[in-house]
């Protein structure tokens, strides 16, 4: 399939002379995730064009489509690409991984804002803090400074808002202490040894104040529930490992993303610098990792595979990646950011792939009016509950 047939399609879309069959083909080429590059070039080439085909948009018919392609579109070329939605296409073809847009003037697809009325805002910088004696304080309303301070170790909130432990020289305080995410937070903190974790939503790290445990200096060790990513302080003499449900990640000092909510089919654990060996089941089976590679636990059988570390570190980037992923897993994903509840109607398959590249910093609305414009499914907002139908 080249880039003219592509083009002779989307002329005869435009034209109103498209036949049912070409209509048929044009949709199956826009799923088709091997041309996702000759699809790219063809919306460049619509936005540039001196001369181009299109008529003129008003104001508010462009502000719509802006709207729905940039939340969707992952978009790294210089910004002058969109001056072109001011005098955008009648009609303008995306494609991303099965994710398209056919909008025009008179049908552009855009969905009214009623159904999102109960409209939910994305999640935010927070967490709570549960130290040994069972005090809990809310980081998010923390003034910034000393939190606590005992047995050597200070924990700090500094300016940036991230949380901060110092273990003076000779602590040993094998006190426990939980840093919990709800759904619809996101925090970071440094640990006693250095080791940078940031947590996604709904997700929990459990560690010794001064990070000895009750083995001394042997190990480091956390409990983690939920996602992190972590930037481990190497220490050749002193092995960091993480437990989850199920499964144990012990590095010496590395980069790596875990993914271990306890609704999610399997666990994944993405290496993006150094070894990490995953031990899990109760047969001992255990493997080794290298950058780019993801070890998959699925019930205590693992395999390796190559990761996908767009998709893996989106959430820390500020992202939904949702190219060529499972619709609901995504919706899970969006679930845990804003705090919703998904229903989904029994005419929804299992099997459905959404696609795209969408901002976490934006309103629940906007993400569901992207992910709608696809023509799969159809949402409706109700209170916290986000019903998902064909």
């Amino acid at each position: 399939m080249n880039k003219e047939r592509l083009s002779y399609l989307r002329l005869q879309y435009l034209s109103g002379n498209i036949t049912a069959r070409e209509l048929s083909e044009l949709k199956s080429l826009v799923n088709d995730p091997n041309l996702d590059a000759e699809f790219s070039d063809l919306a460049e080439e619509v936005w540039m064009a001196p001369d181009s085909d299109v008529q003129p948009m008003t104001a508010e018919e462009a502000n719509k489509i802006y709207l729905q392609v940039t939340s969707v579109v992952q978009q790294k070329r210089p910004v002058r690409l969109w001056r072109r939605l001011t005098v955008a296409a009648s009609v303008i073809l995306i494609a991303g991984s099965g994710l398209y847009f056919l909008l025009n003037k008179q049908n552009s697809g855009f969905k009214a804002t009623s159904v999102y009325a109960a409209d939910a805002a994305p999640g935010k910088v927070g967490a709570t803090l549960t130290l040994a004696n069972g005090k809990q304080i809310a980081l998010s309303n923390a003034s910034k400074g000393e939190l606590a301070k005992e047995a050597g170790v200070m924990i700090t909130k500094q300016a940036d808002g991230k949380l901060v432990y110092e273990v003076a020289a000779g602590a040993n305080d094998h006190k426990v202490n939980t840093l919990a995410t709800a759904r619809g937070e996101t925090y970071q903190v440094r640990l006693s040894d250095g080791t940078m974790v940031w947590l996604n939503a709904d997700s929990k790290l459990t560690y010794a104040a001064s990070l000895n445990g009750n083995k001394g200096q042997q190990e480091r060790r956390v409990k983690l529930e939920g996602e992190a990513y972590f930037e481990v302080t190497k220490n050749k003499n002193s092995p960091f490992i993480v437990e989850t449900g199920g499964q144990e990640v012990q590095v010496l000092g590395t980069h790596f993303n875990i993914n271990s909510y306890a609704d999610e089919p399997v666990a994944t654990t993405t290496l993006l610098e150094g070894s990490v060996r995953v031990a899990a089941g109760k047969a001992g089976q255990s493997v080794i990792i290298s950058p780019g590679q993801q070890a998959i636990n699925r019930q205590g059988s693992l395999k390796v595979a190559q990761a996908n570390l767009e998709q893996v570190m989106d959430w820390k980037q500020g992202d939904f990646y949702l190219n060529h992923v499972n619709f609901k897993t995504a919706m899970r994903k969006i679930a845990r950011w804003y705090n919703v509840e998904v229903v989904y109607d029994a005419s929804v398959s299992d099997i459905t792939e959404a696609g795209g590249w969408i901002s976490r910093n934006k309103k629940l609305s906007e993400i569901l009016q992207s992910i709608e414009a696809t023509e799969q499914v159809h949402f409706k907002v109700e209170g916290r509950k986000v019903i998902v139908f064909k």
